[in-house]
């Protein structure tokens, strides 16, 4: 074989190397697109579906009361004849009864003084089946929660208070985290199936308390009120001494329907309502979710290429003495400084964001900033406008349906939004009732407020009607914001697709280009 044969035949080869080379990487990029998209995207939208189904499922069987009654009550009632016996040595039985011994002397003295705030109090008592049970629930005396446990079937050994147990379970957020919207509609569409079947609101809570038994947070919360209807207190105050595990919303809504005697209908419509807010969200998470991890997965192939490949074409290069330059340089250099820094630009990316979140969850005036930015952004805007005037209508028009008045309403509202531009044309019509004025005008040409919602509100108002008006705008935006968060889902897969194809056939370019200086050498 000639030299000049030999030259091409070495040029084919490399050639050849790295045409393979960028099929491959074109081939890893494009397969890990796709199974992203079906580890992410897809798999959440088969995950939903699956729930949705199985929810609604058990919702169809809730609304068979009798049925799922009297199982509940039957399994209640096996577990009490046919569970397990429980026995104990002699040394623990007489300390159980010198406990109760000193409880009964202390409820005939101190222990039967109510005070004047609620404290937590620490019992241990003994089940039908002989099973010794440990606790913690808020009271005004250990003779009340002592009444109280005794009704419910248990054999009281002690009560204790102390400032320790005060700290650990009184108005702690920790020992009563918040109901999640999921428990929310589960809760409240049991409720009130078992208050339409005839049964009492205290022996109901009762019911639900057993049924989430496992988690003791719950548990406490549903028993605090039981102890609470057992005093004589309302339901919503009740549900308001839960500090913040019930929305303030719920709260208002079920102490307008105690005063309009409408509690299951309340409970009902609150379910409904708590049901497309979760749809809502979701919605929002799977808008966002996944152009999120495309990104993240994105620079992570680019970072891939750039520590990795890129170095191992550079000692091609040098071993060739092929002077490069340019584009080529730029890519090296930039190479080498993510190779010889990435820790530290990891750690200053975290603490960046970590600053940001801060930031945004404790500085008015920044989230507002942040805010107003993401809402003049193409396509996120009305995603974004649509979400928070679908929220905002559709609780609107529950609270006027209930008769809450209208300057609680606003209140209400102005809590349960966390965006900062809604909330000050909030506050402005508050304002605007104070002087007479109305709602509609502190909607009137603002740039956050599209002019259909503001002319429904206008002829709601003209009409009598608004509560009604209200819920028609509610369906509208809600039905705007899921064709735009579909809309969004189809623009944003290409767009991002385009620029990993861009960035990362920019980088083979550079890397190819001096492939050209050598076959000129070998020439």
């Amino acid at each position: 074989m000639s030299g000049t044969e030999t030259k091409k035949f070495w040029y084919v080869n490399v050639i050849s190397f790295f045409k393979n080379i960028i099929l491959t990487i074109f081939a890893i990029v494009t397969y890990a697109i796709i199974g992203i998209k079906a580890c992410t995207y897809d798999l959440f939208v088969y995950l939903y579906n699956t729930i949705t189904w199985r929810f609604a499922k058990g919702y169809k069987r809730l609304r068979e009361p009798s049925n799922v009654l009297s199982e509940e009550l039957q399994k209640t009632s096996s577990k009490t004849k046919d569970g397990k016996t429980y026995k104990y040595s002699a040394k623990t039985m007489a300390k159980l009864e010198a406990d109760y011994r000193e409880l009964l002397r202390d409820l005939q003295t101190t222990g039967a003084t109510r005070s004047k705030e609620m404290n937590a109090y620490y019992f241990k008592v003994r089940d039908d089946n002989g099973k010794i049970i440990t606790g913690a629930m808020n009271g005004l005396s250990k003779l009340d929660i002592n009444a109280f446990l005794v009704n419910e079937g248990y054999t009281v050994y002690s009560i204790k208070t102390s400032p320790l147990i005060n700290f650990l379970f009184k108005d702690s957020n920790f020992a009563n985290p918040k109901m999640t919207t999921k428990e929310l509609v589960f809760w409240l569409t049991q409720l009130a199936t078992y208050l339409k079947a005839g049964i009492t609101l205290n022996d109901a809570i009762k019911i639900l308390g057993r049924q989430v038994s496992k988690k003791k947070s719950k548990a406490r919360a549903f028993q605090a009120i039981s102890y609470e209807l057992t005093l004589g207190s309302s339901f919503s105050n009740a549900l308001e001494k839960q500090g913040d595990m019930f929305p303030a919303f719920l709260i208002n809504m079920v102490k307008a329907a105690e005063a309009s005697g409408t509690l299951i209908e309340t409970l009902e419509d609150m379910a409904s309502y708590y049901t497309e807010m979760d749809e809502t969200k979701k919605q929002m998470k799977s808008a966002m979710t996944y152009p999120a991890i495309i990104s993240v997965f994105a620079a992570v192939v680019i970072s891939f290429i750039l520590i990795f490949i890129i170095p191992e074409f550079v000692k091609i290069y040098a071993q060739n003495d092929i002077e490069i330059s340019g584009i080529t340089m730029f890519v090296v250099d930039f190479s080498n400084f993510l190779k010889n820094n990435i820790v530290a630009i990891i750690g200053i990316l975290a603490f960046s964001l970590l600053v940001v979140l801060v930031a945004y969850k404790n500085i008015k005036a920044f989230r507002k900033s942040v805010q107003t930015l993401f809402m003049h952004l193409p396509v996120i805007k009305n995603i974004i406008i649509y979400n928070e005037l679908a929220i905002f209508t559709k609780t609107f028009a529950s609270l006027l349906r209930n008769n809450v008045f209208i300057t609680e309403s606003i209140d209400i509202l102005s809590k349960i939004t966390n965006n900062e531009i809604y909330k000050s044309i909030l506050f402005k019509t508050i304002n605007n009732i104070v002087k007479g004025e109305k709602i509609s005008e502190a909607f009137k040409d603002h740039w956050a407020v599209p002019e259909t919602a503001y002319f429904m509100i206008v002829t709601g108002e003209s009409t009598g009607e608004l509560d009604t008006m209200m819920e028609k705008v509610s369906v509208y935006y809600q039905g705007l914001h899921r064709n735009a968060v579909n809309n969004l889902k189809s623009f944003i897969e290409p767009v991002l697709i385009s620029l990993l194809a861009i960035v990362v056939g920019g980088i083979i370019i550079s890397v190819v280009i001096p492939m050209f200086g050598m076959y000129d050498e070998l020439l």
